[in-house]
């Protein structure tokens, strides 16, 4: 069903392309923007994850520079049946968290130091296994996709407007001021429309991975605290990544976070308050981490690796 969805979603940004490209330059305009949309959800579906992973300029780590968090993370991954994605670091204030990648076995999950800082270490294993769990149920690849090609139809509708045809070719100014506006949103709302309900499944599916919903709840009410006091820098400058994150990293303060990609956080914290009553009380030994060394990626004080 998700493969599906995918064809879907890249059928109608495709259509999109082509109708920005038409309003800016007729039939030609078109033509040449459909060309770039094929090319360009070649280019997402192959590269996607590596594109979503610069533009938050994440590092790459491993056992030796971040041993308590691949730790985790091949637990988890090992509790959901998955290979061992690749992880990452981004050296961002805002406490947040993505994953990306076409498929399980070529994914991956990034955390900001300031989610590692600012969380417990069984909040953190929430938030792992919610990113886990979009992997499982093969969201990435969708939202990596929309991420990118969304971010090149606004990309488009900025350089039509400042690099449109000439004279009687070119489209009136309302026109092309509506398509900078406009486009951006479309594909955002495209990808609205593919990331509400995927978020609560990944939430309950998370919740389940680690055994205890309310870790997850925690790690919401923390890391939406966090995002409405700590600007994402990067995730303003890339605003179509925004779906990737696991709570909304956009300010609110701009145009681009019109069209919220996320529902509410207090609704998510619910639904995880209503599965953990249905679960009942955890075992003891259920997703229990705790933080081993001083230097792990909740650094204790002594020493500052790449995650913060």
């Amino acid at each position: 069903m998700n493969t599906v969805k995918t064809g879907m979603l890249l059928a109608a940004l495709t259509a999109l392309f082509g109708v920005v490209g038409y309003l800016l330059g007729g039939g030609s305009g078109m033509l040449i923007a459909l060309g770039l949309a094929v090319a360009t959800n070649l280019y997402a579906y192959w590269n996607s994850d590596r594109l979503a992973l610069s533009a938050h300029h994440a590092v790459e780590v491993d056992e030796r520079t971040a041993p308590d968090l691949v730790r985790m993370v091949r637990e988890l991954a090992q509790r959901a049946e998955l290979p061992m994605p690749r992880v990452y670091v981004t050296e961002n204030p805002q406490p947040n968290a993505f994953a990306t990648g076409r498929n399980p076995e070529n994914a991956a999950v990034a955390a900001t130091t300031g989610l590692l800082s600012m969380l417990s270490p069984n909040e953190v294993a929430g938030v792992i296994a919610h990113e886990l769990a979009h992997i499982k149920n093969r969201d990435t690849l969708i939202m990596t996709v929309s991420a990118t090609v969304a971010g090149a139809i606004a990309s488009l509708a900025q350089f039509g407007f400042l690099f449109g045809g000439r004279g009687e070719d070119r489209p009136s100014p309302v026109t092309m001021l509506l398509m900078v506006l406009v486009a951006p949103f479309a594909a955002m709302i495209l990808q609205m429309a593919i990331s509400r309900s995927r978020e609560y499944d990944a939430d309950r599916a998370g919740a389940l991975i680690l055994g205890q919903p309310l870790a997850l709840a925690s790690a919401l009410a923390k890391i939406a605290g966090g995002v409405a006091h700590v600007p994402n820098m990067d995730a303003e400058r890339h605003p179509a990544t925004a779906p990737l994150f696991i709570v909304n990293p956009l300010s609110g303060r701009g145009m681009d976070n019109l069209f919220s990609t996320h529902p509410a956080t207090e609704n998510r914290i619910a639904a995880l308050q209503a599965l953990a009553q249905e679960m009942g009380p955890a075992p003891a030994p259920a997703g229990s981490f705790t933080r081993t060394a001083p230097s792990s990626p909740w650094n204790t004080g002594a020493r500052r690796g790449p995650w913060g």
